[in-house]
């Protein structure tokens, strides 16, 4: 991967600075897309945005950005958007920060502070290189400021028309799945691409990059929402009454396995609401479990430390095992009946065992 230093001034950068909202921010003669349609929106609160412009006229180091070669003439933003806005805006009167004690616009400054904040020289990587390279090297640079969030990275490797239609569903507060109907099932920021990164790796069964990879050049993200779509209405015809803890269920896992299943909706309903009764279930596997019948996703595996010390106090400090005495901090819960074979995590199935006892137990 090839990777050079740019020291490109703010006058270059602002050049042809044009913000069309959903239609993209655009800077440096039009060459270089600084809020391609994938990356998160402007998030920078004033006092981040203001620090921006005091260190450029303080003439400050100013952390490094990041931009990706499209090969074409042009280039994108991988990391340093927020800092690029904040510059541009600036420079297109937007706001006003105080300097030397006055609350000034660009275009209040001093001509002689204006021509040396245009001449700023900011430090600019420039990266070519595989899909691979790139995602790799982005993890690696994205340590500060705002990070970039997981998708934000696959979203800035595997960029094209595929991504961008993607995000007009997934994307978006109260639109697509950022409705009120859909958004009570899906986890995370909808601004940061949560949304987008559970659904494909749903419809993927979690094979995110290669599955953006051999879409990346496709028009259209249509079959990807009406996936989704599917998902959410057979979680609504197998649970009909929702509850908060759905919403960090994968919906789409569980579709993709048993979507062809025929479910009693009274009887989930009913079990539902007897395990989330239940003080020895794990409330966050109920849905799962009713689904897939693994009980691995109700037991709670580990005991309470109120518990862990109830029963050191009853055993009054002796290993069941070796009948030697220890201080709590050398004994280890252990389930009586073992956890994989059902046994519960409560205190009629819970004994103290000696460290060494319990690796031995463990071990057969």
């Amino acid at each position: 991967m090839k990777i050079e230093l740019s020291r490109t001034t703010i006058r270059d950068l602002v050049e042809d600075y044009y913000d069309d909202d959903d239609g993209g921010v655009v800077g440096y003669g039009e060459r270089l897309d600084i809020r391609p349609p994938y990356q998160r929106e402007f998030v920078y609160k004033p006092k981040e945005r203001n620090a921006v412009i005091h260190t450029v006229l303080k003439d400050f180091p100013l952390n490094s950005i990041y931009w990706a070669d499209k090969q074409d003439g042009a280039y994108e933003i991988i990391d340093g958007q927020q800092r690029t806005i904040s510059i541009c805006q600036y420079v297109e009167g937007d706001f006003l920060v105080n300097h030397e004690g006055d609350e000034l616009g660009f275009d209040n400054l001093t001509e002689d502070v204006q021509q040396k904040f245009l001449d700023y020289k900011l430090m600019v990587f420039i990266c070519t290189g595989t899909d691979k390279e790139k995602l790799d090297w982005f993890k690696t640079i994205n340590t500060g400021g705002l990070k970039l969030k997981e998708q934000e990275l696959r979203n800035a490797v595997y960029s094209g028309s595929w991504v961008s239609n993607a995000k007009r569903y997934f994307s978006k507060r109260n639109e697509g799945a950022g409705s009120p109907k859909y958004a009570k099932y899906l986890d995370g920021d909808i601004s940061r691409q949560a949304y987008l990164q559970t659904v494909i790796k749903w419809i993927s069964n979690n094979k995110i990059e290669p599955y953006m990879a051999a879409n990346q050049h496709e028009t259209s993200a249509f079959s990807l929402w009406k996936y989704f779509e599917s998902v959410i209405a057979w979680v609504e015809s197998v649970f009909p009454e929702y509850n908060d803890l759905m919403k960090k269920v994968d919906w789409g896992l569980l579709y993709n396995e048993h979507k062809d299943r025929s479910f009693d909706t009274d009887k989930t309903k009913s079990e539902v609401q007897d395990l989330l009764h239940d003080k020895d279930v794990r409330e966050a596997g109920i849905y799962d479990y009713v689904i897939t019948r693994d009980r691995k996703h109700i037991h709670k595996r580990n005991f309470e430390k109120r518990l862990k010390r109830i029963v050191y106090r009853k055993q009054e400090g002796i290993c069941p095992l070796c009948r030697d005495y220890f201080e709590i901090n050398q004994m280890e819960a252990d389930h009586i009946t073992p956890w994989s074979e059902g046994g519960k995590t409560n205190e009629d199935n819970c004994q103290m065992l000696c460290k060494k006892c319990n690796r031995e137990k463990s071990a057969k």
